[in-house]
C-alpha cells in the first residue's frame, strides 16, 4: 500500500465503541472529541478500538460479528472504579486481559481524573491499600504489556483517538493490513 492509498485509509478511520460502554452524557460529550465517526459493536475485549476502509473497499473488522481488536483502549473514569476491576472484577477484568494477550493485541488503558501520585499516596476512596494497587497495576503493565495513561476527562476522547489513529498509522505504514 502506498503513502496515498494509507492516508485514504485514515481518513475512513472510525472507532469503535464496545457496547457495554453506556451511553452516558459523559460518554457523548467523550465521542464528540473524537474528531471522527463512531460506531457501537461488541468487542472481546477492551472499551474502544478502530475500524476502516482499506483500497479494496473491505473493512478491517466485519462488525456484524464480535470484534476481536488488534489495539484496544480500555477506560476507567477514576482510580475507584480501577480498584474495583482489581478487588471484586478481579477475574472477569483477567480473563479479559488475557483474551487480548492471546490475540497478540496492543493494550492501552486510560485512567480519567487521576494519575500517579494519588495512586502512590493512596488518594481514592476504596479501601485497596495503595502498595498493592500499585503492585497491581505495575504486574499488569508487566503481564500483558499494558501501557498506562493518566488524563483528565475532558481530554480522553481527543487521547483515545490519538492512540488508536497512530496504532492503525504504524500498521498501514508495515503493511499489517493489505
Amino acid at each position: 500500500m502506498n503513502v496515498h492509498e494509507q492516508q485514504e485509509v485514515l481518513r475512513t478511520m472510525e472507532i469503535l465503541v464496545d457496547t457495554r460502554e453506556q451511553p452516558t452524557e459523559r460518554a457523548k460529550k467523550r465521542y464528540q472529541r473524537f474528531g471522527c465517526p463512531h460506531l457501537r459493536c461488541t468487542l472481546s475485549y477492551g472499551d474502544y478500538s478502530y475500524n476502516a476502509t482499506l483500497p479494496d473497499g473491505t473493512k478491517i473488522y466485519d462488525i456484524s460479528e464480535t470484534v476481536s481488536p488488534v489495539c484496544v483502549v480500555e477506560r476507567k473514569m477514576s482510580l475507584d472504579e480501577l480498584a474495583a476491576c482489581f478487588c471484586s472484577g478481579r477475574r472477569r477484568f483477567i480473563r479479559e486481559f488475557e483474551r487480548a494477550a492471546d490475540a497478540g493485541a496492543r493494550i492501552f488503558m486510560i485512567v480519567e481524573n487521576a494519575n500517579w501520585e494519588n495512586l502512590l499516596n493512596g488518594k481514592y476512596r476504596t479501601k485497596m491499600a495503595s502498595k498493592a494497587f500499585v503492585a497491581s497495576v505495575v504486574a499488569f503493565m508487566v503481564r500483558f504489556n499494558m501501557n498506562l495513561v493518566f488524563c483528565k476527562e475532558e481530554s480522553s476522547g481527543e487521547i483515545i483517538r490519538e492512540i488508536l489513529y497512530r496504532d492503525l498509522k504504524e500498521r498501514l505504514e508495515r503493511g499489517e493490513f493489505g
